[in-house]
């Protein structure tokens, strides 16, 4: 594989002109393609624009703007010149993206559009040496006018695409000398963290970080990669999980197909682009799951009993199919024979009825997905194991991947051909793993402890803080990627929780939140939770309850619903919740009895992206503890 980004997708380009690159909407809301071919020379003339512009080598670009087709163009423009992008979502605060285009001293920021805009210039006094904004967007004559009052010039893409045109008119191989110029170890991209703790940290990743993984990840689809297949993409553009599926489609000769989270727009657009892959995190794929159960409730109550049926039914024969293949995770020795024994029967027996669920039921749900679809791909968060179960048990194949940005960002993925259930699979061939101990010392297998990698795909570092990145990356290259994991006995991964997430009771007790939490969210009455109790002589928990089937479940049983705050506060639905909680987390379910949840509260208004929830919709448990100080001092 070629030694820099842009240089593979020259070669990409070269190999497959006339395949598919990019699928964007146009003004009417439909798909248009552009071929690798046509994507090429649209890079290399933008690129040549931002020469024309005094973009050179190691420059930064600041990228703010979410998913769409001028995205992928800027992105690859400014890597073509040795340069490195900025990139943060249309979601970023004003503050945020002062700090980051002042921290990375960019003199050049990419706009989406006039609310970006807006954002960016109300931190003109706080960012100096920013001269140029380059809006994705046509600007208007208020645009240019809220530019200039700013005292900073803005451009169309179109204008710097004009001025590439002239200039590669005048130095036809320029842009493509200075591909041929860069080398492995430059910096790609600087993505700044969300900032748990502080300001945000601008992680440094290389070509090189990004070059291992796309030679690594293709190894474990066996195959199942081909070229001209599709992507649909939804996540966040600018996060790292997202970033390295857009650069393994272009190293893959895939096309990428711009969508958003949203299940009125998602969904037709799968119809539309019919994808064989799809990358998302967690939430995502547990707000397709509970929608497929909200459509099957709204048709009846003969409908839902025969849908939960055939999911029972999907399940066990999943288990006992995983069970006969081995892909049930293994930590310590179990003998295969005796397992492929003890499925067969139950495998047999099952059949026939998973046949007639997935003829009369799962089919239908699967075609929603269209019909060329291979897998999902989840990562940025950790997958609850009822989701994982949901998708195994009616067909769908979800690969579950882990890594942190620092790591650019992939670490594991479960094998294509060989997915072993509630792990992130195996670590990519070339890296250095050990799970340790309190003490540093290695682990064997099956005993958990704190995850540290060394790799070609380790960042560089942060940027103008090299201090904190000593603190996670010792002196000879080992990243502490402060979780908490075991392995099995044949070199899978199972993540069972952050170090610095857990909880130390008044008694001593650690216990890790996260199990409990996902525990709880199995309720379909329960949203999102939050375990709290640090320091404290038990655990407490706010609870986010579903609106619709809390609000369902008061019109069944006679109960006023006047607005959904003072439902909320009504004894019956306290004590559905509290009933909820008792039967998920005790002895019965495997939970010890310190890890109970003693007492909760109910918040309203469910936890957001920005606010309790990071950019990734992970709980921002620090956040959360900020914003709710008073309701969880109530709690203790």
């Amino acid at each position: 594989m070629e030694r820099t980004i842009p240089l593979i997708l020259k070669d990409v380009a070269q190999r497959h002109p006339d395949l598919t690159a990019l699928f964007s909407k146009d003004a009417g809301g439909s798909f248009v393609a552009t071929s690798y071919r046509q994507h090429y020379e649209e890079v290399l003339t933008f690129a040549s624009g931002l020469a024309d512009l005094g973009v050179k080598r190691n420059d930064h670009l600041g990228l703010m703007a979410d998913n769409r087709r001028e995205w992928a163009l800027a992105d690859r423009a400014t890597l073509c010149l040795g340069a490195s992008d900025v990139p943060r979502g249309c979601d970023a605060t004003e503050k945020e993206i002062g700090f980051i285009l002042a921290f990375s001293d960019c003199r050049i920021c990419f706009v989406e559009n006039r609310r970006m805009l807006d954002k960016v210039l109300s931190e003109r006094s706080n960012t100096p040496a920013l001269e140029l904004l380059v809006m994705f967007d046509e600007p208007e004559d208020q645009d240019r006018a809220a530019a200039k009052k700013a005292k900073i010039d803005l451009m169309s893409m179109e204008e710097v695409m004009q001025r590439g045109r002239t200039f590669r008119s005048e130095k036809p191989h320029y842009v493509e000398v200075e591909m041929d110029n860069g080398v492995p170890s430059e910096v790609a991209t600087i993505i700044f963290t969300s900032g748990t703790t502080g300001e945000p940290k601008g992680v440094m990743l290389t070509h090189a970080n990004y070059v291992f993984q796309l030679e690594s990840i293709p190894l474990y689809f066996m195959g199942a990669f081909k070229p001209g297949q599709r992507w649909l993409s939804v996540l966040p553009i600018w996060h790292s999980f997202a970033r390295v599926l857009e650069y393994i489609a272009m190293s893959q000769a895939h096309a990428i197909a711009y969508s958003k989270p949203v299940a009125a727009v998602m969904l037709p657009d799968f119809a539309a682009i019919n994808p064989q892959w799809f990358g998302s995190v967690p939430r995502i794929w547990e707000a397709v799951m509970d929608g497929v159960y909200r459509n099957i409730k709204a048709q009846g109550a003969g409908k839902e009993k025969l849908f939960g049926l055939f999911v029972s039914i999907g399940k066990a024969y999943s288990y006992f199919r995983f069970l006969f293949l081995g892909l049930i995770p293994d930590f310590g020795f179990r003998p295969r024979l005796l397992e492929m024994l003890a499925a067969i029967i139950p495998l047999i027996l099952l059949w026939p009825l998973n046949a007639l669920g997935n003829l009369l039921v799962f089919r239908k749900v699967k075609a929603k997905l269209g019909t060329g679809f291979m897998a999902g791909v989840s990562g940025g968060g950790a997958l609850p194991p009822r989701v994982d179960k949901f998708f195994r048990a009616i067909g769908v194949r979800l690969l579950e991947g882990y890594g942190l940005t620092e790591s650019a960002p992939v670490i594991c993925v479960r094998k294509f051909r060989h997915p072993v259930s509630g792990t992130v699979g195996p670590f990519l061939k070339g890296c250095e793993v050990k799970i340790t101990g309190e003490d540093g010392q290695s682990l064997k297998y099956g005993k958990a402890g704190i995850i540290r990698l060394r790799g070609p795909q380790i960042m560089l570092g942060y940027l103008k803080r090299p201090e904190l990145g000593a603190k996670i990356l010792d002196k000879d290259g080992w990243l502490d990627t402060g979780d908490i994991g075991k392995m099995t006995r044949f070199g899978e991964v199972k993540i069972t929780g952050r170090a610095k997430d857990t909880i130390v009771l008044l008694g001593g007790e650690n216990i890790e939140p996260a199990p409990i939490e996902a525990k709880l969210c199995e309720s379909p009455y329960i949203l999102q939770a939050c375990v709290v109790g640090q320091d404290q002589k038990y655990l407490g928990a706010l609870i986010v309850p579903r609106e619709d089937a809390v609000t369902a479940f008061a019109k069944d049983n006679g109960i006023m619903v006047v607005d959904w705050e003072n439902l909320c506060t009504q004894p019956e639905i306290i004590e559905l919740i509290e009933d909820e909680i008792t039967t998920l987390v005790g002895p019965k379910t495997g939970f010890k009895l310190f890890e109970r949840v003693v007492r909760f509260s109910l918040v309203v208004v469910p936890f957001s992206a920005g606010k309790e929830l990071s950019h990734k919709l992970d709980l921002a448990r620090h956040q959360v503890v900020k914003i709710h100080a008073k309701r969880i001092a109530a709690l203790f």
